[in-house]
């Protein structure tokens, strides 16, 4: 898989935009294809911040920290049906069903609340995600690359804005960039397959991930099943636009 060169991102995304769009070829028929594409942008996530981080100070993020966890977030249909699908499994397990009934509940409530709102509004709210529980993600090894780019330098400045103070906090470029570069590779390897290829608020397409059985099908089938929840800070026209732009320079 493609690492990143911060010298050149252009040639990182060329390389992920290939790579999402060979396993969406051979593997979207197939019952795991989720699990085949998402562990490639996962794990090349993990691996470009490990090789860019020389010299970069050490993050405040830690396990019961939840400080960062009422901002809006944006992520892929692959990554709400991976969610959904692991959400579904755990209310099949019979020492789980309870908890699971009480975690979508939660989603419920908080989707009711949030609904709507841009991310300075989501912030101001300050609603905090329904999948956290005495400060930890109960859905960590499934959370959206939004969730992994977000990296803060700084837990006192995480927790005073939290509490509604005007202040800059410290986050980590290299993640945020990371995040970008293979989200939006993914974004374009899904739009020339003809699939949903938006970003999308995640609480409010969850929900409606849970209340279709079959969606999983109908987008494989090529319905944009999440449109009601689309983000549109940047219109799909310009993020097409985009894509189409940097591969041109990147070929």
């Amino acid at each position: 898989m493609p690492i990143l060169d911060v010298a050149n991102p252009l040639s990182f995304f060329k390389g992920m935009n290939g790579t999402f769009a060979d396993v969406i070829m051979v593997e979207r028929d197939k019952d795991d294809f989720l699990e085949k594409l998402l562990p490639k942008a996962f794990t090349t996530f993990d691996l470009s911040v490990d090789a860019c981080a020389q010299g970069m100070g050490a993050l405040a993020c830690r396990g019961g920290c939840a400080s960062c966890c009422t901002i809006r977030v944006a992520a892929t249909a692959p990554e709400i049906l991976h969610i959904a699908r692991h959400l579904r499994a755990l209310s099949e397990t019979q020492d789980k069903a309870t908890w699971t009934q009480d975690l979508l509940q939660r989603l419920h409530e908080a989707n009711d609340t949030t609904h709507g709102l841009g991310e300075q509004d989501r912030m101001e709210q300050g609603v905090v995600c329904p999948f956290i529980e005495e400060g930890l993600c109960v859905i960590y090894a499934q959370r959206p690359l939004a969730c992994r780019g977000h990296a803060s330098f700084s837990e006192k400045a995480c927790v005073e804005a939290l509490n509604g103070e005007e202040i800059a906090v410290p986050v980590s470029s290299l993640h945020l960039t990371v995040r970008s570069l293979i989200q939006n590779s993914l974004q374009s390897a899904l739009r020339d397959a003809d699939l949903g290829w938006g970003i999308y608020e995640l609480n409010q397409a969850l929900e409606i991930a849970l209340k279709q059985p079959d969606i999983e099908a109908e987008w494989l089938a090529g319905k944009d099943v999440f449109a009601s929840a689309m983000i549109m800070d940047v219109s799909p026209d310009e993020m097409a636009e985009t894509f189409e732009a940097i591969k041109a320079m990147a070929a």
